[in-house]
């Protein structure tokens, strides 16, 4: 067999006179010109400009129900925005800020009728180990990064890097996440003062102040939790038979409503009521003060910023956020994608796609002042039970948030902190997958340490060193078994000759190529005969330089046993690797459907060969 291989370069034409692929031209122009194309046709235009795939059919039905829905998500997007923006440790107007750009962005971007692009808890807790003790000019750079990541990724076809965070690990995150941020709200639940958002800094706070809880906070934020959980759960009461009756199908439709708006009616509720108090001059409730009036400014992103008399450059800013600029757009994406496949409902979602519009959202994001964001599952479920049919749906979210950032930042100053800290528990309730123990004990029982391994990392020690904690235990998993793959060995003898047939189950990679020779080798020396050694190749797609080598290697190893070794039903990929390392191994090269036929008239010389 020929292995060289011969390219010649002559005007647009490149030859190749691999033997497979004699006679075979391929002209760069022509390709350049298919890919030109491809990139200039009405589907690819459809494919990275979703809208104009459902403008052109779009209602006064569809209207309708977009309005509708998006009107909803509004009313939760308002009392979620400016509570996550108290988890990021920002003020309450950057939870506004961050929760209409996204909306608009997404529209023309945007794959997905239902997602939602906003604020999250998840993120906002993020972004405030971050922003701590910076300011919001490091949020909102750190938006236009996340966003510049997100948007190379999706624009390289990086996406299938989120492939290498497991299941066990994104549900550790997202439990450990969800206790860290339902703990770091006990303080404004009970009305201690203080300022804690790691898991334990957030419970030591609690038990030093207990004696300092105040009564009508707690009374406020714990009525706000029960009244959420139960208004999660109204929907059980709609009557479920059919034939119904007018004021039977109203009351459905009154119960559905209250249920999808529980999240705004407790808001509206516990701003009523602290304002009722604060006309009769009583304080009963730790409010949550001034929110800034008005529209954000539209400006670049801060690229350097004053702190304590002294300008922070750009680099200073990137050394500040550390691992968050990477962690962060893993986080977002990963997000995302999962809210958007558990949505898709069938349809093929295209993650690229998706990757892109999130960039998009929060690159522009940034230039009015937003923190990062992501799919939020929340409003996104919201947006579903609501019936929407596209995403202009977001167009009226992100036109409610506007109009309550111009006429209604007064009116929300009154919100008490304990409601905003209640609707963040609640949430929380959702976010903690308490059957996933049960069900990894059940299936695979390996896979609860990389998950016990995030929480306590997430919990204890960051949510940033907990993620990369459990994918590092997860590729330690991975390699494990990369290297001590599954060799089956059986002995039996064909036509008189002892034959040892090696079968791995799939392609040996480097780290398995020192065990593979090793087992080989051993239980020949238990034999203790002249079996012949066969290498089954039918799982091998593939092998590197480093398991060619191990294979020479024991080639020379039997010899000096005074065994054979053959290689039998290999591919085209696989034998070209091996004879690199020595053109002498394509004698060893046998086919056939069974071992019968390596041996049939022929016996094996003293190469090894029949």
């Amino acid at each position: 067999m020929e292995h060289s291989r011969l390219i010649e370069a002559s005007g647009d034409t490149v030859v190749c006179t691999l033997p497979e692929f004699e006679d075979e031209e391929v002209n760069v122009r022509e390709c350049l010109r298919h890919q030109c194309k491809g990139a200039c046709s009405a589907t690819f235009f459809k494919r990275k400009l979703p809208i104009t795939s459902w403008l052109p059919q779009y209602s006064v039905g569809w209207l309708v129900a977009d309005f509708l829905a998006g009107l909803t998500v509004g009313m939760t997007a308002i009392p979620q925005g400016i509570a996550y923006a108290g988890v990021a440790g920002l003020a309450p107007q950057y939870g506004l800020y961050s929760g209409f750009m996204g909306a608009f962005v997404y529209i023309i971007l945007g794959s997905c009728k239902d997602i939602t692009i906003g604020p999250t808890a998840i993120l906002a807790l993020m972004c405030q180990k971050a922003v701590e003790n910076s300011g919001a000019d490091y949020a909102v750079l750190l938006c236009f990064i996340s966003g510049c990541i997100i948007l190379l990724m999706g624009l390289l076809n990086l996406g299938f890097l989120v492939t290498f965070i497991s299941m066990p690990v994104t549900t550790g995150f997202t439990t450990a996440a969800a206790i860290t941020i339902a703990s770091s709200q006990l303080k404004s639940l009970l009305g201690i003062p203080g300022k804690s958002n790691e898991f334990l800094e957030s419970w030591i706070t609690v038990i030093d102040h207990i004696s300092e809880t105040k009564l009508w906070d707690t009374v406020l934020g714990v009525s706000t939790i029960i009244l959420l959980l139960l208004g999660k759960y109204l929907n059980n009461a709609q009557l479920k038979r059919e034939n119904l009756s007018t004021l039977q199908k109203i009351y459905n439709k009154i119960i559905w409503l209250i249920s999808l708006g529980r999240n705004a009616i407790v808001a509206i509720l516990g701003t009523a009521l602290a304002y009722y108090f604060y006309t009769k001059d009583e304080s009963p409730f730790v409010i949550t003060g001034p929110i800034a009036e008005g529209l954000p400014p539209f400006k670049v992103p801060p690229f350097s910023t004053e702190s304590n008399g002294t300008t922070v450059t750009f680099g200073g800013m990137l050394g500040e956020l550390g691992a968050s600029s990477i962690t962060i757009p893993l986080i977002s994406v990963l997000e995302s994608i999962a809210i958007a496949k558990a949505f898709s409902k069938g349809k093929a979602l295209d993650a690229t796609q998706e990757m892109i519009a999130l960039g998009m959202c929060n690159i522009l994001g940034s230039f009015v002042r937003s923190m990062p964001t992501t799919g939020s599952f929340t409003r996104t479920a919201v947006n579903n039970a609501s019936g929407v049919v596209t995403p202009l749906g977001g167009a009226v979210t992100g036109a409610l948030v506007l109009l309550t950032l111009g006429l209604l930042t007064s009116t929300f100053q009154y919100i008490p902190k304990a409601t905003l800290a209640g609707i963040i528990i609640a949430a929380m309730f959702f976010m903690v997958e308490y059957e996933i123990v049960p069900l990894l004990w059940k299936t695979r029982k390996a896979d609860l340490i990389p998950f016990f391994v995030t929480v306590a990392v997430c919990l204890f020690v960051g949510l940033e060193f907990g993620i990369i904690s459990g994918i590092a235990v997860n590729l330690l998993f991975v390699l494990y078994d990369a290297a001590r793959p599954r060799v089956s060995i059986q002995c039996s003898k064909v036509h008189s000759h002892d034959v040892l047939l090696v079968a791995p189950d799939y392609s040996i990679v480097f780290p398995a190529a020192e065990f593979v020779r090793k087992k080989i080798i051993k239980k020949c020396i238990e034999l203790d005969n002249k079996a012949i050694v066969i290498l089954d190749g039918r799982y091998m797609r593939h092998i590197d330089a480093t398991v060619a080598k191990n294979l020479h290697s024991l080639w020379g190893d039997l010899k000096i046993r005074e065994q054979k070794l053959l290689f039998w039903n290999w591919n085209r990929s696989s034998r070209f690797t091996l004879c690199g390392i020595d053109p002498k191994l394509s004698a060893l090269f046998q086919e056939g459907t069974t071992l019968e036929d390596i041996f049939k008239e022929r016996p094996v010389d003293e190469n090894g060969s029949v």
